[in-house]
């Protein structure tokens, strides 16, 4: 699904070189590379404050914890994700509210937030699924009509824009009062392990979560708040800068390879090609709206199973993203919940498969994975 190898052969010279530099310092942890990497990526995204930290499900727990969510607050966010989203509602204490998704674009549903909201709703965790941001123009608004904490959940869509109706732009991450993302190996800026990071342009804000992810600390042994152990590693930030000079190439070469799935694919009837969240098919020379994470088709009157069980016999990795509800799962399960509220949800679960998607693809891989799908569905 991933060719790090490939990625790590392009960069190698930096990365081994600015590795041997921690090493040969030993400044590994909150050394000079972390606060490097820290203030380059807050000029690339054009965000005040970047706060690095272990990974992106601690970002997340972390920006909740920020914002001061307190146990049996509700927190709006969308049933089609992974865990880890509603992970950290739960670790909280707080009571996560499931909503369901639009069909075409995967991402929560503005009409399912507004039926959601109650008396003890406090956020909304807007996740940007699959490298394309949620409508924030409208959660940003419902947010404002009932003073509710906006929490972006941007592991996915790192570098890619956010287009309002006046035509002005802004990454994605850098929209609400806070977002979390994770450096996950596979995210399209990943570290070579496990690495996060909060953004958010509220000073205090940004003052309460550094204190947060170091054991609540701002000076040593004095401990002004409850704290967890997070901290971005020196060897992960310096991976990531040395690769964020090249993100918005990595995303782009994302963009030209689903330009080309999506033409091999676009007339096929058993197959829905990604559409963004803004009407546009995706295809577009100058299209910024979607990073492409993952490349996510929905599979229509056909075998998926069959058809992922095809692509694995012919050597081809195939993700399913995501094959059960989260509103199903055991741990989040709740009779506040009706299978009838769930329906675009439990449609995709059965429907959608996901295809390698990374920037190392080259056209005969591409044509190869393209013919393979067409060979099984005839």
């Amino acid at each position: 699904m991933v060719d790090l190898k490939g990625q790590y052969q392009d960069i190698k010279h930096s990365v081994d070189n600015t590795i041997q530099k921690v090493i040969d310092e030993a400044s590994f942890i909150n050394g000079p590379k972390v606060k490097e990497f820290q203030t380059n990526l807050e000029n690339y995204l054009g965000v005040k404050h970047v706060i690095p930290c272990a990974n992106g499900t601690d970002a997340l727990q972390i920006a909740m914890m920020g914002v001061g969510l307190k146990p049996g607050d509700e927190v709006i966010t969308a049933d089609f994700t992974f865990a880890a989203t509603v992970e950290v509602v739960a670790l909280l204490g707080l009571t996560p509210v499931l909503v369901d998704v639009e069909p075409n674009n995967f991402n929560i549903d503005i009409e399912c937030i507004k039926k959601a909201i109650t008396s003890k709703t406090k956020a909304i965790v807007p996740v940007h699924l699959f490298g394309q941001c949620a409508n924030m123009e409208a959660i940003l608004k419902i947010a404002k009509d009932n003073n509710l904490f906006v929490i972006e959940d941007n592991a996915q869509a790192i570098g890619a824009n956010y287009t309002f109706s006046d035509g002005s732009k802004a990454k994605a991450g850098t929209l609400g009062d806070v977002a979390s993302t994770s450096f996950f190996p596979s995210k399209n800026l990943g570290c070579y392990g496990d690495g996060g990071a909060i953004f958010t342009n509220d000073d205090d804000l940004a003052h309460k979560i550094r204190g947060i992810v170091n054991h609540g600390m701002y000076k040593r042994y004095h401990h002004d708040v409850v704290g967890v152990n997070s901290r971005l590693d020196s060897i992960q930030a310096a991976v990531l800068d040395a690769k964020l000079p090249k993100l918005d190439s990595y995303n782009k070469a994302r963009q030209n390879a689903a330009k080309k799935y999506n033409t091999a694919f676009r007339a096929h009837p058993n197959l829905v090609t990604p559409k963004s969240g803004r009407d546009c098919d995706n295809i577009c020379d100058n299209c910024d709206c979607h990073v492409f994470h993952q490349y996510t088709l929905k599979l229509k009157n056909a075998n998926r199973d069959g058809l992922v069980a095809h692509l694995n016999t012919k050597g081809i990795p195939c993700g399913v993203y995501y094959p059960i509800p989260l509103h199903r799962q055991k741990a989040y399960k709740s009779e506040r919940y009706n299978e009838s509220d769930f329906k675009v949800t439990n449609q995709l679960s059965k429907e959608v498969f996901s295809l390698p998607m990374h920037t190392e693809l080259e056209d005969d891989q591409i044509d190869y994975i393209v013919n393979t799908i067409k060979e099984f569905l005839g």
